[in-house]
């Protein structure tokens, strides 16, 4: 299984860029509609209508220092010639806020971060990325409110810069802040295949992962991507009991866009069970977390305690779940769900071979599939 792990995570990897809507994501489409092709399965590729952000000018600029950036996707953005006006440390009413934001999977700076955005007073805002327990650089945050944009522009800048930055709102220097972008009116698409059971008319095995990421995303999303090809590979060469369906979902860092559309069609109770292959799980040093309805978690366990991966965590069941697990279980579906913590995540570095742990995602890969021939043959 090896071999085919580590081709199929290099096959991602050579796509550079998975953001939604762009040519990197729709060659991603493509690749992965090939390589179910190859197995001999006939991908359905779905497109739906999207608004894609072209970045132009994004930056802050106090004299000769400047910082380029990138704004958040779910919040709002300046015409061309950009905002003029005072730094402050926070977000200051009627300034430009300078705030930090430590994780893009979350921590009490993001909190923070919200709630000033929530509040509205700073005309923008400049959030430099911490370097606490991550890869200094910019690792950016997802945009859940996407279809909804809220609050003051606010762009994201590399850790690098905190240290002028701080000083500047400090001393009260004046800034120019622009954060100009230009939407672009494309597609997005969905790929999935559907593979007929033995047992016509059961509720299917739904198998999802998500498909897009701000950058290469290699160790986000390899181990997701390659678990949900070797599920394909596996069903199409072995007929399941029960109907299985697979999806690759784009738009997971805009609001799971892809996802929403995909259980539009496919609502998660009326499947007999969902297998999600989230993020991370493939990651050099990353952590496992595994969430599970209360009737799968007993499978979960034994999958993953037979392949020697036991999680690092597992999330009670009754609990809710992160990533696109939240909305198969805000839909009643029953579910397992693979999901981690890695110090690449969202960060341009997050490329293959270095953060991958290649031993660690063949064995996690195993216990995915075993998890998923349980749930095709219950």
């Amino acid at each position: 299984m090896q071999e085919r792990l580590i081709a199929d995570i290099r096959g991602w990897d050579a796509i550079a860029d998975h953001r939604t809507g762009t040519e990197g994501d729709h060659a991603t489409a493509r690749w992965l509609a090939d390589s179910l092709r190859a197995a001999g399965l006939e991908p359905d590729c779905q497109p739906f209508p999207f608004a894609r952000r072209v970045l132009r000018e994004c930056a802050v600029q106090v004299g000769a220092d400047r910082a380029d950036g990138v704004p958040l996707f779910d919040g709002h953005l300046t015409d061309a010639d950009g905002i003029r006006a005072p730094l402050a440390l926070g977000a200051a009413a009627g300034g430009i806020g300078v705030a930090a934001f430590p994780s893009p999977g979350g921590g009490a700076a993001n909190v923070e971060l919200e709630r000033a955005r929530r509040a509205g007073q700073a005309r923008a805002i400049v959030a430099y990325a911490a370097a606490e327990g991550a890869v200094p650089g910019l690792a950016l945050m997802n945009a859940p409110s996407y279809a909804a944009p809220f609050g003051p522009p606010v762009l994201q800048v590399a850790t690098q810069h905190r240290d002028w930055l701080m000083a500047a709102a400090q001393a009260g220097a004046s800034a120019r802040f622009i954060a100009h972008a230009e939407l672009e009116e494309t597609t997005a698409c969905n790929v999935s295949v559907a593979i007929p059971g033995r047992k016509r008319g059961s509720k299917p095995l739904v198998i999802v992962t998500p498909r897009s990421g701000w950058w290469t995303s290699t160790a986000e999303r390899g181990g997701g991507i390659a678990a949900w090809l070797a599920c394909a590979r596996h069903f199409a060469a072995t007929p399941p009991a029960r109907d299985v369906v697979l999806a690759a979902t784009t738009g997971h860092e805009l609001g799971h866009l892809g996802l929403t559309r995909f259980l539009a069609e496919h609502p998660p109770a009326a499947a007999h069970a969902w297998l999600h292959l989230g993020a991370n799980f493939a990651a050099q040093d990353g952590t496992l977390r595994l969430q599970a309805s209360e009737d799968w978690l007993p499978t979960a366990l034994a999958a993953l305690d037979a392949e020697d991966v036991p999680a690092d965590s597992v999330m009670p069941a009754a609990a809710e779940p992160v990533g696109e697990a939240a909305n198969i279980h805000a839909g009643r579906g029953r579910y397992a769900s693979f999901v981690g913590t890695q110090r690449w995540f969202h960060h341009p570095q997050d490329r293959w071979p270095h953060a991958i742990d290649i031993e660690r995602a063949e064995r996690t890969c195993r216990a995915a599939l075993r998890i998923a021939q349980a749930m095709a043959n219950d």
